[in-house]
């Protein structure tokens, strides 16, 4: 097979192909978690998945090349495969979550880092209860960063949309879970943000790369052909949560950027200078707990006689004042009496203390695994189990005994004759022929009397 960079554009136009890589230990797969996405894509796309290494075979007629969850480390080989890749027009699609690349024990930052796109080690938290439990199941009601964006969601959400240009209500409410965020850099483009109720606020999500002249705006035709879209959340497009809120739409708008659709047209002023907040990082205030240092400064030599620097008339417990503590009551004339405990009573005003967090919301339990019967043999009449046996039985061959055998003892199981048996006999067929031929003749007798 030819490598991408010799393949003709018509004929990587025609075939429209998404590769979903698996041999990464991917967290997700088509099979399991993007099913819903699957059916989707079937529609317009053909959609493949790959257990092999990334290699420029693999990626020849692919339009979409994604990487849903990597928790393997690729290879330099494996790297320029993908540059090429993208150099050729080829477009990459990156799904990751929370931790980022320390979590998932990959190096997928090497690659996007050229780029401008790098996924951050931390978790995206909703600060407040709203709709969702779990508060890494965040809800981002004001995250889009592009207007492009913002028109292009209300075309497919159909929102309306006011006469200064600010929406009624958010085309593009999309929820966003167990995800992380990113740094992004020219000359990529950060699309989504983090939004103003979560934390960490206004940090992007989700950003977009593609090939353009800083000048004109024109598509280079030499380094960097393809297009890129980073997403911190693998979760965002599976299952549970694509039908959920606007995540169908931003499925949409991913694929019209991938594919290069002329009805996304990013506004080149938000691209230049999104509404984004700075990273502040927070120091692990419990590890350095744990790790005193001593603090050194100045003060007078040391003696020889170290014994010397304690004081001990500040603080010490002696008995000799006792004597004439006692002589005091009598002088006083006190009585005296022996110290005695006194039960402290503590006042509570407030309620204890609890932690703001979210109860959490557990799945439920899967249905039990129900032995499977054949419902033949459960429902079915007598005449048709016995017309089941003779079907079985074998006319003409060696084994023509063993089949009568085995016929009769089970014609005796479904007109329960064995049941009606003594204990004692053995249940054969000649036992249960006799058995049957004894109940024939009592019968004849009580219709010849």
């Amino acid at each position: 097979m030819a490598p991408v960079v010799d393949m003709p554009e018509d004929l990587r136009d025609k075939m429209m192909a998404i590769v979903f890589n698996s041999s990464k230990n991917e967290v997700l797969k088509m099979n399991d978690g993007y099913k819903i996405l699957q059916r989707k894509l079937k529609g317009n796309w053909k959609v493949l998945t790959n257990k092999e290494d990334v290699t420029a075979e693999v990626l020849a007629g692919c339009s979409i090349f994604v990487l849903p969850g990597p928790r393997e480390k690729f290879t330099e080989n494996e790297f320029n495969c993908i540059k090429q890749y993208l150099d050729s027009g080829g477009n990459l699609l990156v799904l990751l979550g929370e931790g980022g690349e320390k979590a998932f024990q990959t190096n997928i930052n090497f690659l996007l880092e050229e780029y401008g796109i790098m996924i951050n080690s931390d978790s995206v938290i909703r600060t407040h209860y709203y709709k969702y439990f779990h508060p890494k199941e965040c809800l981002v009601l004001n995250g889009v960063l592009n207007k492009g964006i913002e028109n292009l969601a209300a075309k497919l959400n159909h929102t309306s949309i006011s006469n200064e240009g600010s929406y009624k209500k958010s085309p593009l409410p999309f929820i966003y879970p167990f995800g992380a965020t990113l740094n992004v850099a020219r000359p990529a483009i950060a699309a989504l943000s983090s939004g103003s109720a979560a934390y960490p606020a206004n940090r992007p999500v989700c950003a977009l790369y593609k090939p353009q002249d800083s000048r004109s705006g024109d598509v280079k035709k030499t380094k960097g052909g393809g297009r890129i879209v980073v997403l911190g959340s693998l979760y965002a497009l599976a299952d549970m949560y694509l039908e959920k809120e606007a995540n169908r739409i931003l499925l949409d708008i991913i694929l019209k950027f991938l594919s290069g659709d002329p009805a996304l047209e990013l506004n080149k002023v938000d691209a230049e200078d999104p509404e984004i907040s700075d990273y502040h990082e927070v120091p692990d205030t419990a590890q350095l707990a744990e790790r005193l240092r001593v603090c050194l400064q100045e003060s007078d030599e040391i003696p020889a006689d170290y014994t010397k620097l304690f004081d001990h008339r500040l603080f010490s417990i002696s008995g000799d004042h006792v004597p004439e503590a006692l002589d005091a009551y009598n002088q006083l004339r006190v009585k005296y009496e022996s110290l005695r405990l006194i039960k402290p009573q503590f006042e509570n005003p407030l309620p204890s203390l609890q932690t703001a967090v979210f109860p959490p919301s557990f799945r439920e339990l899967r249905n039990p695994q129900l032995e499977l019967f054949d419902l033949d043999d459960a429902f079915s009449s007598e005449s048709s189990r016995l017309a089941q046996l003779a079907n079985k039985c074998i006319v003409g061959d060696q084994e023509d005994e063993n089949d009568i055998e085995y016929f009769i003892r089970e014609c005796g199981n479904v007109l329960h004759i064995t049941s009606q048996m003594e204990g004692g006999n053995v249940r054969d067929a000649r036992h249960i022929l006799y058995h049957v031929a004894q109940h024939i003749s009592e019968f004849k007798k009580l219709n010849a009397s």
